[in-house]
């Protein structure tokens, strides 16, 4: 990595959302950590690739023998903000045998009849898997509380059940690993206006986000109100600037390399001679 400009400190410390956490102090605009340009970024992006690759792998090949760890991340956002940028360009470099992916969509009437988190447990990672979700049962609460379509008593019943699930994950042997990218209104507008300049666009654009744009300073209020009770020691939210692309997605390559080597993973010990299985094939 000689020469490729990498984080003056790392994100799982500069972007967590700990005690005092205020999203109003965070500028969508900045690289925390980060003196490096954008295409330094870029490099250091490619540079890491087989590096994630390798400790995915590990992880996977653990779990072929008895091993249960797991990372689940979790990306909530406003639209527009790269959700779709994050799962192409740093999961790629995973295996996809390895890689659990989910995007919750709206519920539908049979997931409206069970609890908010029914439809959520069922999404949960295998041992050995790296699973992404694109939202999370983290709208159960956002969307709800910003259009009041649960009571007050609810949400809050609603957070608490989340960091119950949250804590079953962990003592299942999943990292989760929790990531708000955070752009700024204008920086959606621009996003949203480029959709429709561009013809090959135009299919991700929907009125709907147009719409929840009214709701914008409601949104920030429940995402502050959401980090607040929900940051946790063993699962943080990590709030991520997102109006550069580019920043945004080294910064959850970080996080999930970070989350990785902290499952102090191993590869599987031969069950097997390795000498007299050389000398056979040798022989074959």
């Amino acid at each position: 990595m000689a020469g490729v400009v990498q984080f003056d400190q790392h994100p799982s410390e500069t972007l967590r959302a700990g005690e005092g956490f205020s999203l109003a102090n965070v500028d969508p605009d900045s690289t925390p950590g980060y003196s490096g340009s954008k295409v330094d970024g870029k490099a250091l992006l490619a540079d890491l690739d087989d590096e994630l690759g390798e400790l995915q792998e590990k992880l996977f090949a653990e779990s072929r023998f008895g091993g249960r760890k797991r990372i689940l991340l979790i990306l909530q956002a406003m639209d527009t903000a790269g959700k779709g940028g994050i799962v192409n360009h740093v999961m790629a470099a995973m295996d996809p045998q390895g890689v659990q992916f989910k995007a919750f969509k709206a519920p539908t009437d049979e997931e409206k009849s069970y609890d908010f988190l029914w439809r959520i447990e069922k999404e949960v990672p295998a041992a050995g898997m790296v699973g992404v979700f694109d939202r999370s049962h983290y709208e159960d609460v956002l969307i709800h509380r910003v259009h009041g379509w649960t009571s007050p008593d609810e949400i809050k019943r609603r957070y608490g059940a989340i960091n119950e699930f949250e804590a079953r994950l962990r003592d299942s042997g999943t990292k989760v690993v929790k990531v708000m990218l955070h752009i700024s209104g204008e920086e959606q507008k621009a996003r949203l206006l480029a959709r429709l300049d561009d013809p090959a666009k135009h299919w991700k654009y929907s009125r709907g986000d147009l719409d929840e744009r009214a709701f914008w300073e409601d949104y920030m209020d429940a995402y502050q109100a959401a980090i607040d009770v929900t940051s946790t020691p063993d699962a943080p939210w990590h709030v991520v600037p997102a109006n550069k692309k580019w920043y945004a997605r080294i910064a959850v390559q970080q996080l999930l390399l970070g989350a990785l080597a902290g499952l102090n993973l191993e590869w599987p010990k031969a069950e097997f001679d390795v000498p007299t299985e050389r000398e056979l094939i040798l022989r074959s």
